[in-house]
């Protein structure tokens, strides 16, 4: 399983809780869309995710976290090529585009700790949300499944509440 998390903002605590701790835990690789905020939650992460965490910074984090990981990373699982960046200045558009430049197959992106999925772009893009700090929205993290030509997706609360499904085709 693939687990996506974006939006700690925290000093010194990860913020995993309930079923988006246990995923992260279970996780074959967990990326981070940015803005762990401070240095501390950055290393919790790696230890909770036990060297399987490929992450970028994001507009909060400290110039510590921006010396040690980059701004836009391309992560591949299980045949799906999938371009991370914690947001784009263009918008979705700017997303597609930064997608179709690393031939990824789909676009992950944190920021507006809204958790959705659009594949109405021409390119899906994946925004977890926040599962820490929601702002409003409803707390979330991604969990992603191996299926054939593909992965299988669904957005989920810290509580293990399902709310979205989707498919990001590889």
């Amino acid at each position: 399983m693939l687990v996506v998390v974006s939006d700690t903002h925290s000093t010194d605590d990860p913020k995993l809780r309930g079923r988006t701790r246990e995923a992260v835990e279970a996780a074959e690789v967990v990326v981070h869309a940015g803005d762990f905020y401070r240095e501390p939650v950055l290393d919790a992460f790696e230890r909770t995710a036990a060297g399987t965490l490929r992450a970028v910074f994001g507009n909060n984090d400290e110039a510590a976290i921006r010396e040690r990981l980059p701004e836009v990373r391309t992560v591949e699982f299980d045949g799906v090529r999938l371009a991370v960046t914690h947001r784009h200045r263009s918008g979705d558009t700017g997303l597609v585009m930064l997608a179709r430049g690393r031939d990824a197959d789909a676009a992950i992106c944190g920021h507006t700790h809204r958790p959705r999925f659009d594949d109405s772009t021409g390119v899906p893009i994946l925004n977890p949300g926040s599962h820490a700090q929601p702002r409003g929205n409803r707390p979330a993290h991604a969990e992603l499944d191996p299926i054939d030509g593909g992965l299988d997706g669904r957005l989920v609360t810290p509580d293990g509440d399902v709310f979205e499904r989707f498919r990001i085709e590889g």
